[in-house]
């Protein structure tokens, strides 16, 4: 049974970074304008929808709105502070830096992951584990080294703050794994995209997306993130905290084929030998744990 809920998170978890790798192909058929000025309005447009999405879920399925967002307490509180602090960063950092920096930046989220998981939840970090996230690393600089330029303060800026999704990555995954078990932490993902919203409404002003922007909004909202983020919080619940991070970064795999498959954006050989690295990681390691929780039921039968 186990085994099965595991292999169920599995697939949640590469589900989620699926959905959210849809972004740069769907921002690319918004209007000129609001791609070249409105990223803050691209944030406050795609959290409201995924606010609306995680909220119409608690209303209309589980029928439990205000008991839900009740019952989340102070961890759901946090947990909805640090998805908005990642929805925010990552776009923040767009506007300030590469999208190469940004993502490398990203890259540390595994390692800071396993670190805070170690020191908070007392979990031990297998030595495969460490290999992974030291691979997985690696392979993602490699995809985007070609691309990483710190021209100005303000590129560098745009990297600090994008330190910020990373960070808050990392404790989220520590709350969901301390908390999540004893409290449905799906309000979180409500309370982040009403967070995140309201901050940015005030620097969108004003509104500039025509209708068909607000659409396309909307459908990233639903499901690049309001989808995805609910999936990961029902995942959590069965994968460790670096095991979260690690998966999380089919995000970065999955950009470029969509890219690729979608706006005929061919990948560089950097970009391909990059990405096997991270995929020859990740699998490797998924690997290795089944194969030792193999070992453990056989010595425990």
């Amino acid at each position: 049974m186990a085994d099965l809920a595991h292999r169920r998170a599995l697939i949640l978890m590469v589900i989620a970074p699926l959905l959210w790798s849809i972004a740069g192909v769907v921002t690319r058929n918004l209007s000129p304008e609001l791609q070249a000025q409105g990223r803050f309005e691209i944030t406050f447009w795609r959290s409201l929808f995924a606010a609306v999405f995680v909220g119409g879920y608690l209303l209309l399925v589980r029928r439990d709105f205000i008991g839900a967002l009740t019952r989340a307490g102070w961890p759901g509180l946090l947990s909805g502070c640090m998805w908005a602090t990642m929805f925010i960063c990552f776009m923040l950092s767009l506007t300030l830096t590469s999208t190469a920096n940004t993502l490398i930046v990203l890259a540390v989220a595994p390692l800071i992951t396993a670190i805070l998981a170690r020191a908070v939840l007392k979990a031990p970090i297998a030595l495969r584990t460490w290999l992974a996230i030291a691979i997985a690393m690696a392979g993602i600089v490699w995809m985007f080294a070609g691309g990483l330029r710190i021209e100005s303060p303000t590129s560098l800026l745009g990297m600090l703050i994008a330190f910020g999704a990373p960070l808050a990555s990392a404790i989220n995954f520590v709350v969901l794994k301390k908390r999540g078990q004893s409290v449905d932490l799906i309000p979180a993902v409500f309370l982040g995209g009403v967070i995140s919203a309201a901050l940015m409404l005030p620097f969108s002003l004003p509104l500039i997306a025509l209708p068909r922007d607000v659409a396309l909004l909307a459908v990233l909202g639903f499901f690049q993130l309001g989808l995805p983020c609910m999936l990961l919080v029902v995942a959590a619940r069965h994968l460790s905290a670096t095991e979260l991070a690690l998966l999380a970064l089919l995000e970065v795999l999955l950009g470029p084929l969509w890219a690729w498959l979608g706006a005929g954006e061919v990948p560089a050989g950097t970009t391909v030998f990059g990405g096997a690295l991270v995929l020859g990681a990740l699998i490797l390691n998924e690997l290795a744990a089944a194969r030792d929780r193999g070992l453990t039921r056989a010595r425990v039968g």
